[in-house]
């Protein structure tokens, strides 16, 4: 048996594939979007994917299940509680998937969503009845489990689906041997849970002795715990979650339509349209120089992510890159089935050469200097885009918390003619805070470079709660 993690970093995504070399057979489960390594390494140990398994319908990524249909014939395989456009083979309790010296065996184990199921893996070489491992998509997690908050906007509240990851977890998952390995879906860094460990696998025993959501309690005490302080859900997850249950255009051929450079005055024309002009370089770059009234999410930090907070799905993105990134960006869009991409700016920022009157930049400033500002006359408000939990934790004195995934819904709750000061953890999440702002009329804004780290660093003053 060959059985491969594969890790997406961006996405904290775990995806796998499951191989016997005797019958040529592969199995991946929870693919990202993008499938050809998994093709690649099917091949080099003589296997063909024959089936694709989602775990349940994945909110924080769409997945590559109808990539690897179309590319190589895989037939898909889901819970016995999906409901999906395409065509599929539904599993429930106890069935089995067995080729040469695996088997593959599903239990529903409902909670993060209704249709989640978990997969027990088989090493018939070694032993016929106990497991070797559990892919446990997003119902257990290295140190956690799955949150059962995101799907109200489909019907289910978190106490219902609470109530049903109680039981799988306890009625199913933690009946099984110490020593099988668990395989989640997701790492530290992912929003489908609130203390997710960096490993990104473990076994039974070690959830059982160390995950919190694994001690003995009640069913009502194990809802509370794990319904509350949970991360803002990007607005994206209810759309990718339902994207994943339709048929729809694959990511190569997305990426036919959305790589192809467009000159300034059609991008111009475009944005005056409504398109999103999206700026991928480094948060430094776009300080010093950016397209009048694009947006700023780089390449460098968790960028799915935040385009799928801060972009709209359904409005036409035009991306502008360093020349030879636009791929990149436009397929790292597509993980998420942000496909809407009409194309880059050609030449990236070289296209502007001739027309400062169409460049902005934002004003970067020191922490010592943001400090004299604030002791001044007239200091500037400052916004701190990090997470309630980060804001509680530390924060400048006098700042006020709008967390970046709220901030352009509660923009009006800024006073208008007053310098804003903006800033989160490093650097990041400010630059696109102060794209959202410009957009919104805010113009006088400062951000304060290298964010809190940079403030600390310079024996600057911070306070709790």
């Amino acid at each position: 048996m060959f059985l491969k993690q594969y890790y997406l970093g961006c996405l904290a995504h775990a995806s796998y594939l499951i191989a016997d070399e005797a019958s040529g057979t592969a199995v991946v489960v929870d693919p990202q979007r993008d499938v050809q390594q998994y093709l690649d390494d099917a091949e080099r140990v003589g296997a063909k994917i024959r089936y694709v398994f989602l775990t349940h319908f994945h909110a924080d990524f769409l997945a590559g299940h109808l990539e690897l249909r179309d590319r190589c014939g895989a037939e898909i395989r889901l819970g016995a509680q999906a409901k999906a456009e395409y065509r599929f083979v539904a599993m429930k309790d106890d069935d089995a998937l067995e080729f040469g010296g695996v088997r593959l065996q599903v239990l529903e184990t409902p909670g993060h969503t209704i249709e989640s199921i978990s997969i027990l893996v088989f090493d018939l070489t070694k032993d016929n009845d106990k497991p070797y491992a559990v892919l446990t998509g997003d119902t257990l997690f290295i140190g956690d489990v799955g949150r059962p908050d995101l799907r109200a906007s489909l019907g289910w509240t978190a106490e219902e689906l609470g109530g049903h990851l109680y039981e799988s977890l306890h009625g199913k998952l933690m009946t099984l041997p110490d020593e099988t390995l668990v395989y989640p879906a997701h790492g530290a860094g992912s929003l489908c849970g609130k203390n997710i460990s960096s490993d990104t696998v473990s076994t039974m025993g070690e959830q059982r002795k160390f995950n919190y959501a694994l001690r003995p309690m009640t069913k009502e005490e194990f809802v509370r715990l794990v319904s509350a302080d949970q991360p803002d859900a990007p607005a994206y997850f209810t759309y990718d979650a339902i994207l994943n249950t339709r048929e729809r255009e694959t990511l190569d051929k997305a990426l036919e339509h959305g790589l192809r450079p467009v000159e300034l005055e059609d991008v111009l024309a475009m944005s005056n349209a409504g398109v999103q002009v999206l700026d991928v370089r480094d948060a430094s770059e776009y300080a010093k120089g950016h397209l009048a009234g694009s947006i700023n999410i780089g390449l460098g930090g968790q960028y799915a992510t935040w385009a799928g907070t801060v972009l709209d799905p359904a409005k036409p993105i035009v991306i502008v890159a360093e020349p030879g990134r636009e791929q990149e960006a436009a397929m790292r869009l597509g993980r998420i089935g942000f496909d809407e991409v009409k194309g880059y700016l050609k030449d990236g920022m070289v296209a502007l050469a001739g027309r400062p009157d169409l460049v902005w930049q934002t004003e970067r400033v020191g922490a010592p200097v943001l400090a004299e500002e604030l002791a001044s006359k007239e200091p500037p408000l400052v916004v701190d885009v990090r997470s309630a939990k980060e804001w509680g934790a530390k924060h400048l004195a006098g700042s006020v918390n709008l967390p970046l995934s709220q901030l352009a819904a509660r923009v009006g709750e800024l006073p208008r003619g007053r310098r804003i000061a903006v800033h989160c953890a490093g650097g990041y999440r400010s630059s696109i805070a102060a794209g959202v702002l410009n957009q919104h009329g805010i113009t006088d804004v400062v951000e304060l470079a290298g964010g809190i780290a940079a403030w600390e660093a310079a024996k600057l003053p911070v306070v709790a709660g």
